[in-house]
């Protein structure tokens, strides 16, 4: 589907207006580390090689700037994230909210100071797409974000190969994994960027993809205290709404996000930056002279 081919839904009208009055309420979102949750998981991978070992991916998802996450939490979250020794960043999706003018530069700003020793990559999210598109991915462009949608790059080191893939929205209906499969390079582990977690469904049948890292939920924003789940699950969240999971062969992790939609409440859940630690399950050749 192309960009413009995507309208706005007539609900975004209704939660603009509430956004709004929520806005004009409460004060101004502040960045502090304390006030974000650093969830760091290991994840083991088949076929991963010994030069991918301990590598460090730092997921951000679900920005949502414009009214609650304003350019000054932005700044002081690039401070924190560049001292955290990160090997790739991922984005996936969901970069602005329901106003974009004004904002721009900022976004822009933020993605080209994020610091990662092998690049930056994204995808869009659902909002983004039924803001504008093309800007986002002007803005990936002029910021030296990799644009993953339905696309594949590999990361080479020495003899060792990492997939790093991306679809596009499937809220949207643009996502197209036949596209994505077919660029794939075989025989290396694969991590899939979706925004949405449940099209885990799809992505995990093909059994060529390893790990898929998406956002969207927002962890539906409240979670219930010891069961680590929530209720509120929308569209493309409800069966995997937030944490880890097992898709068949496929591992998903569904992040909690930074912003919020509609109502700017987290309940027993804390806005998230992820760090994604690889782990190798191959034994490490000793060499006995």
């Amino acid at each position: 589907m192309k960009d413009e081919d995507v309208e706005r839904p007539p609900a975004m009208k209704i939660r603009e207006g509430i956004q709004d009055a929520m806005t004009y309420s409460l004060p101004d979102k502040k960045f502090s580390e304390k006030s974000v949750d650093l969830v760091e998981i290991d994840i083991e991978l088949d076929n991963l090689g010994w030069n991918f070992h301990n590598y460090r991916i730092l997921n951000l998802t679900d920005i949502h700037l414009g009214q609650w996450i304003n350019p000054q939490y932005l700044d002081d979250l690039i401070g924190y994230v560049n001292t955290l020794n990160i090997d790739l960043i991922t984005l996936t999706g969901d970069y602005f909210s329901y106003i974009i003018d004004g904002y721009e530069d900022a976004l822009k700003n933020f993605f080209k100071k994020l610091k990662a020793r092998d690049g930056k990559f994204g995808v869009l999210g659902n909002h983004d797409h039924w803001m504008n598109a093309k800007m986002i991915r002007d803005i990936f462009k002029e910021s030296d974000v990799i644009d993953l949608s339905n696309d594949v790059r590999t990361i080479i080191k020495d003899e060792d190969c990492l997939n790093i893939a991306g679809v596009d929205s499937c809220t949207v209906c643009a996502d197209n994994l036949d596209e994505v499969l077919r660029k794939l390079k075989d025989n290396a582990p694969t991590i899939l960027l979706a925004h949405e977690p449940d099209f885990a469904k799809e992505s995990s049948k093909t059994n060529r993809i390893d790990l898929q890292i998406s956002g969207h939920s927002h962890g539906g924003q409240f979670i219930i205290p010891k069961f680590e789940t929530t209720p509120f699950r929308g569209p493309n969240s409800t069966r995997y709404p937030v944490g880890l999971y097992k898709v068949g062969n496929m591992i998903q992790y569904t992040s909690k996000g930074l912003g919020t939609n509609s109502f700017r409440i987290r309940i027993n859940c804390k806005p998230e930056i992820t760090i994604i630690t690889l782990k190798t399950k191959n034994r490490q050749k000793i060499m006995i002279e």
